[in-house]
C-alpha cells in the first residue's frame, strides 16, 4: 500500500491552480443587455433543428426495423 501523497494521484498539490482566465487577455471582454439580447435572438433554433433531425432520423430508422424486419415474418403464435 503507497503512503499518502505517492503515486499518481495525489491530494497534495505543490503550485496553486490558476484557470485559463487568470490573464486578463484570456477574458473575453464585456458586453451590454442589448448586445448580449442580439446574440441570444436566435441561438436556440439550432439547437431545435438539429434535435429535430435526430428525432426524425431515429423515427425514420424504427419505421425501417418495423416494415423490414418485423413485418415480413408475420403474426406470432
Amino acid at each position: 500500500m503507497a503512503a499518502q501523497g505517492e503515486g499518481p494521484i495525489s491530494a497534495h498539490i505543490d503550485s496553486p491552480h490558476r484557470s485559463a482566465a487568470h490573464l486578463p487577455e484570456h477574458v473575453a471582454a464585456p458586453i451590454g443587455a442589448q448586445a448580449a439580447a442580439e446574440a441570444l435572438e436566435n441561438g436556440a433554433r439550432g439547437a431545435l433543428l438539429l434535435a429535430s433531425m435526430a428525432v426524425g432520423l431515429m423515427f425514420i430508422g424504427w419505421l425501417l426495423f418495423y416494415f423490414l424486419l418485423f413485418m415480413p415474418r408475420g403474426p406470432i403464435g
